[in-house]
């Protein structure tokens, strides 16, 4: 049946529901177009396509009275015609069994479609089983992945909010060293001038010095000069000049009054020079001092610097996996001095459990030692490899 036959008996249809008809006439009106000007057999399928209306079982009731009807017709017709009584009987048994062909071949068509409608619904039924497990799969990953989500959120909240107070402590930690070194820079500069002025003082004093010990030699020189003319003068004038010659030993007393005071001048100036040069000694060593703890702070700058790059919980995680000899010597080198700022040197001695280790800082090097054992990590690049350098030994040994 092509599609514009099936639209036309749609019209008819829908107008005769329009009119009011049954349920019944519809489907009695659809039967007949079928067989009759169709040529085809009604069936369910076709029958509910067509009139939109009825149910399961209300539909075939429809089409068994439609052929219910189309016997009773022919019956009537074939009884009323004037036809001889053999012709009558070889017309029911032709009827009859025409009848029967057309009974088994609806039960078989029958049969056909019960069989093809229980298979579709068979397959829809499984479509649906499908359908609801994939429905309850999807909305368990569903939830799971709103759980994972809503976790991720607030992990991600909480290292959000652990970022924000780690660059705070790391921003105040370095607004206050940067706040020492300023500090420290001007009381260098300070000593550095102080230093400057009392050097200037102690070349001003050697000079002063110099300046003295040359005049002191003209002094003795012209004195001699004087003296030796003196000499040469009293051999000339040996008798009459010894009242000059008491004048010149006179002289010479005085000159040497003069010398030893110039040699006492001489030995307080040594003195001063010796104080300005112990006083020089004594900045330079406070200079050296604040060196060393600008050094100091220095290294506490670089260690909350890398305090700041690694978390606490991080640098504990690997300090106690250093203590517990998870970490090979190349990984520790690799750290370097990354998580030094976590590191704690063990209490007491783990080799003698009686002494405490002390650890010392040479410059960059460092070196765990037990002062009662005498037990020692040796010269280490870090912290940590000491730390670790010790625990191993003492492992060694107890072994």
């Amino acid at each position: 049946m092509d599609q514009h036959t099936r639209d036309t008996l749609r019209q008819e249809i829908d107008a005769m529901r329009a009119a009011g008809a049954r349920r019944q006439d519809l489907s009695q009106h659809a039967c007949k177009r079928l067989f009759f000007d169709l040529g085809i057999r009604p069936s369910v399928t076709t029958v509910r396509e067509l009139t939109q209306t009825g149910s399961a079982s209300d539909i075939p009731k429809d089409i068994e009275a439609f052929w219910t009807d189309l016997r009773s017709a022919l019956h009537v017709r074939i009884d009323a015609g004037a036809i001889p009584e053999s012709l009558q009987e070889r017309a029911g048994e032709l009827l009859a069994a025409l009848y029967d062909e057309a009974q088994r071949l609806a039960r078989s068509a029958l049969k056909d479609d019960k069989a093809r409608l229980d298979s579709a619904v068979e397959a829809a039924q499984a479509q649906i089983r499908d359908a609801e497990i994939r429905r309850e799969t999807i909305e368990q990953a569903h939830q799971r992945a709103e759980a994972r989500a809503e976790a991720g959120a607030a992990r991600i909240s909480a290292l959000e909010a652990e970022l924000k107070a780690l660059r705070s402590q790391g921003a105040d930690a370095q607004a206050g060293l940067r706040e020492v070194i300023i500090r420290w820079e001007k009381e260098n500069e300070a000593l550095s001038d102080r230093l400057q002025s009392e050097q200037d003082g102690a070349a001003r004093l050697r000079d002063r010095v110099d300046q003295l010990q040359g005049e002191l030699r003209h002094n003795t020189e012209h004195y001699a000069q004087q003296i030796k003319d003196a000499v040469k003068e009293a051999e000339r004038r040996v008798h009459p000049m010894l009242v000059e010659l008491d004048s010149l030993r006179g002289m010479a007393a005085t000159y040497q009054t003069g010398a030893r005071e110039a040699s006492q001048k001489e030995f307080d100036f040594i003195q001063q020079l010796s104080a300005a040069r112990s006083r020089a000694d004594r900045l330079e060593s406070q200079v050296r001092a604040q060196s060393d703890e600008i050094d100091a702070l220095t290294f506490e700058r670089d260690a909350q610097r890398i305090q700041s790059g690694a978390s606490a919980e991080v640098g504990a995680l690997i300090a106690s996996l250093a203590a517990r000899g998870r970490l090979s010597a190349t990984e520790i080198a690799g750290l370097g001095t990354q998580v030094d700022a976590h590191v704690v040197a063990p209490a007491v001695c783990p080799a003698c459990e009686a002494g405490e280790p002390e650890l010392q800082r040479h410059e960059d090097e460092y070196e765990l030692s037990c002062p009662n054992c005498e037990r020692t990590s040796g010269v280490a690049i870090s912290k940590l490899a000491a730390v670790d350098g010790f625990l191993r030994s003492a492992r060694v040994s107890a072994s």
